[in-house]
Parts: C-alpha cells; sequence; structure tokens
C-alpha cells in the first residue's frame, strides 16, 4: 500500500472496491421531472438518466449529435433531426420519432407550465416526418437553438410519461441515460445504477462506475467532515478558503475549472420602484460603478483565477464583447459623480443579496464610504427572485448561470428585453438584443451584441463584477476532469 493510500481511512478505499461513488450535494434534488426545475443539482441528475438530441463538446464547442445521429437547419425556422436506431429507454421502451415529437409539443406548450418557460419559448410545433425523422418548427429565427436543445430538453418516453403523468414520472423518471435511477429518497438523496443497454453510439460513453450514490448534505462543513472519514468520494462547488486548506493537506485531489456564472449589481434606472430612487440620473450609477473595487472583493473571497469583467455576460459567451467602457475603483470621482447629482451628502437605498455575504458586506461599505448608506437586505433566492418580477429591488448583488448555455441570449438579453425583470427600459436596447438573438449570421449577431454591450457601458446601467470558478474535492482514487459549464458528468467519472 502507499503511503499516501495509507494516509486514508478504509473506507474511502472500499468505494472503489464495491464500485460506488459517493457524492455530496448541497441541496436536494427538488424535482426528477427536469423541465419543472431551475436547479442545477436536477440539470446534473438530467445529464446522467436522459440524452438530448444533440450534445455540447465543452472541449472543441462543436454540436454533436446525440439521440440524432445528424441535424441541419433546413432553413431559418426549422430544424430537421434524423435519429439513430435500435435506442431504448430503461423500461424497454423503443425510441423513436414519436418520443421526440412529444417532448417537444407537450413542453413547448404554455399549459405545461415548466420552470424556465424561455428554453422551450422558440419552438412552434415539432413534426413526425417518418419514424426516424422530425423537424421542429421555430416561431422566428432563433440562432442559439441547439443550445437548448442540448442542455435544457432532454427526450422522454411518451408513452410511459403520458401513462404516469408529472408526478409519476417525478417518481421513477426513465430516460435512455448511460444511468437509471434505482431509488430516490425525498431530501436525502438518491441512487444511480449504469445502464447495461447504454447506447454509446454519440458523444457518451457507457457509464465507467457502477452506481452513484448522491446525497443531500446543505452544510459544507459535514461534508468535509465526511470527505474526510471516508463517506463521501466526491465534492462539488466547495468555497475557495476550505478547497485551499484541503488541497494543502495533500490527501485529495482539489481541482478548479472556470463557470459560465458571473456576478454584476443591478441598478434600476427606469424608476421602477419609484421615481425618486437615484439610479435614474446616470451620474449615480456611474458614481456606484467606481465606488466598487471589484479587484479586492475578488482577491479577498474569491479565487483570483476568477476574471474581472466588463460587459454583463460571461466572456466563455458567445457575442460576450469585453471592449466596452469600464470604470475604474475611484471613490473620489464618484463623491464628485454623487455632488453633480445633488447627493453631496449621500443617500439611503436598499441593497439586496442571496448568497456569498462577505462580498455583499464589502459591495455595501464601499458604497458607505462615498456617502451612499446601502442597507444590506439577504433573501432565499426564491424570495429574491419574486421582488425582482414585482419590481422593489433598487440595487441588487447577484450571480447568473445562464443555463450553462454559452451564448448571450442566455445571459444579457434575458435581463433587457422589456420585461417586468428589465430596470433599464431602453427600446433601442432591447431591439440590438433581439436582432442578435434571431439574426442567424453569426458575424450580425456578434455586431448587435456588441452595441447592446457597449450602450449599457455607456449608461452604466448595471456594475459587472466578476466570473466564478468552482472548486472539486474527490478522492485520489477517482478520476474527474470538470467543464465550464458546471454539469457534473457521472459517466465522465472512472476509477484509477
Amino acid at each position: 500500500m502507499s503511503a499516501l493510500a495509507a494516509l486514508l481511512p478504509l473506507s474511502a478505499l472500499a468505494n472503489k472496491a464495491d464500485d460506488t461513488v459517493r457524492i455530496a450535494f448541497a441541496k436536494e434534488l427538488d424535482n426528477a421531472d427536469i423541465y419543472f426545475s431551475s436547479a442545477r443539482e436536477s440539470t446534473i441528475f438530467g445529464y446522467a438518466v436522459f440524452d438530448s438530441l444533440v450534445e455540447h463538446d465543452p472541449e472543441t464547442g462543436e454540436w454533436v449529435g446525440n439521440l440524432a445521429e445528424s441535424f441541419e437547419w433546413v432553413d431559418d425556422l426549422t430544424l430537421e433531426f434524423t435519429l439513430r436506431q435500435g435506442i431504448t429507454f430503461h423500461n424497454g421502451e423503443a425510441f423513436d420519432a414519436d418520443d421526440v415529437v412529444f417532448t417537444f409539443n407537450h413542453f413547448a406548450d404554455p399549459a405545461t407550465g415548466v420552470a424556465m418557460p424561455n428554453t422551450v419559448g422558440w419552438i412552434k410545433s415539432a413534426e413526425k416526418l417518418d419514424q426516424y425523422t422530425v423537424r421542429v418548427h421555430l416561431k422566428e429565427p432563433f440562432p442559439a437553438a441547439l443550445a437548448y436543445v442540448d442542455s435544457a430538453m432532454p427526450i422522454y418516453p411518451d408513452q410511459y410519461y403520458q401513462e404516469v403523468g408529472s408526478q409519476g414520472f417525478a417518481q421513477k423518471p426513465v430516460g435512455t441515460g448511460p444511468y437509471q435511477l434505482e431509488s430516490i429518497t425525498p431530501g436525502t438523496g438518491f441512487t444511480l445504477t449504469a445502464f447495461a443497454d447504454y447506447h454509446a453510439e454519440g458523444p457518451r460513453q457507457k457509464a465507467q462506475i457502477g452506481t452513484v450514490e448522491v446525497r443531500s448534505i446543505p452544510d459544507v462543513n459535514t461534508q468535509i467532515a465526511e470527505l474526510f472519514s471516508g463517506s463521501i468520494d466526491f465534492l462539488w462547488q466547495v468555497p475557495e478558503e476550505q478547497a485551499q486548506k484541503i488541497a494543502e493537506q495533500g490527501r485529495f485531489t482539489v481541482t478548479q475549472a472556470p463557470t459560465m456564472r458571473f456576478g454584476y449589481v443591478s441598478l434600476d434606472a427606469s424608476g421602477r420602484t419609484g421615481e425618486d430612487v437615484p439610479t435614474t440620473d446616470i451620474r449615480v450609477r456611474k458614481a456606484i460603478n467606481h465606488a466598487i473595487d471589484r479587484k479586492a472583493i475578488r482577491d479577498a473571497f474569491f479565487s483570483e483565477s476568477s476574471e474581472i469583467i466588463n460587459s454583463i455576460c460571461n466572456p466563455l459567451q458567445f457575442g460576450c464583447e469585453q471592449d466596452v467602457t469600464a470604470y475604474e475603483y475611484d471613490p473620489e470621482k464618484a463623491r464628485k459623480l454623487l455632488a453633480e447629482a445633488g447627493y453631496a451628502d449621500g443617500f439611503e437605498i436598499e441593497l439586496y443579496a442571496y448568497r456569498d455575504r462577505p462580498a455583499a458586506e464589502a459591495i455595501a461599505q464601499m458604497l458607505a464610504e462615498v456617502g451612499i448608506t446601502a442597507r444590506l437586505n439577504v433573501l432565499q433566492y426564491a424570495a429574491l427572485a419574486e421582488k425582482v418580477l414585482k419590481q422593489e429591488v433598487p440595487t441588487a448583488f447577484m450571480t447568473w448561470g445562464s443555463g450553462s448555455v454559452a451564448d448571450v441570449s442566455a445571459s444579457t438579453s434575458k435581463f433587457f428585453d422589456g420585461s417586468e425583470i428589465d430596470y433599464a427600459r431602453n427600446p433601442d436596447l432591447t431591439a440590438l438584443l433581439k436582432a442578435g438573438d434571431t439574426t442567424t449570421d453569426d458575424a450580425a449577431r456578434k455586431e448587435s451584441y456588441s452595441k447592446a454591450l457597449k450602450l449599457i457601458a455607456d449608461e452604466a446601467y448595471w456594475v459587472p463584477l466578476w466570473t466564478y470558478t468552482a472548486n472539486y474535492v474527490m478522492s485520489p482514487e477517482l478520476d474527474f476532469t470538470p467543464t465550464p459549464d458546471e454539469f457534473v458528468r457521472f459517466f465522465d467519472m472512472r476509477w484509477k
């Protein structure tokens, strides 16, 4: 036995012996019928149990067929998929065009009420041409469609789903993926086993580990304690400070990877929360931008690998122009701008947040240093999202992961679309983003997004902050390489 192995508890080595990898999630699986969940945990579960028609290769950036053998744009409003033959669902039901047509039409129907309507809202209808050919008709040109077909649209078995309904399906989901559900215990976790008959004809491989046990452990310190006791093999989203301490001990593999998530401070530029809110004045918005030392906060609470950004998007996303007006940290300039706006003595404002309290407190402190009293309110995400929708949030420190879709249509376009969550309400800006979302020429898309992002920066509508990284801690017996989309692909795990 090696010196490293001798340091590990015997139970940690046993996981390899019984071919079971044990994983901790901070949140429980809120719905196994993943069309009715927006949580990352449900997406990861879905990636293991279900397949989609196409898949994004995180290394090459190309779209490759999964359940679809091939695909093509017939025209700007029509996608055609030729399906693989001989594939079966976990319950033995044969996969064909009926499953695809049912899945697309059922979940694109507004009456179904999916958790994230934007993921299916571009679909007009799906049409069966023959047993293994499907055409999807779009409401309008939407060049990012394949990104949503991948991460947001797993294919369900039409016969089984219609027999058991959403509630029954959530209790016992059936897919074509590399893993099948063995058991699920609400509030506790779930167990998956390798699907022996997985087709593996597309970009995915057969599961390399026989069993995956996922437990819900909300407290990170409890997660780490179980890691050291050998009860857990894999941790995800470990805070930077704890990850560094674990790495220093040398007992476990600690890996850091970039993600699609970025942070920002939203500002009410159009008076949605009241006509007298100070942030309707561009000088106040610019002052807030100058008042926040983004690098200092990043260095204090996050990884140095996190990238300071100038635009409201992630640089990994298509169309994310960063060559825009940037606001350097300059508290003196911030005070001058506030005085010019009539706030030489400062003002009070509500600042909301739902995570990263130390960073939120630092932002509030920096605003206080230029005369702005930001009363910090830390809420649960769902509660804050509801207040944003009700237009009750003048400023907020928040983050956005874009559903791991590598396209500006999944980030900037969602916040400045003229809807209830758009606190800028600039028709010219909305039109530029709409053009980028619906133009099929890549160069034209980039140009539209570039103009939009420069307009956002010039008007200082928001404060772009930094990108996020994710820390993964795992047993030295486990081999796994994370990807920027933050999807923990269980089928890519293997024992060394």
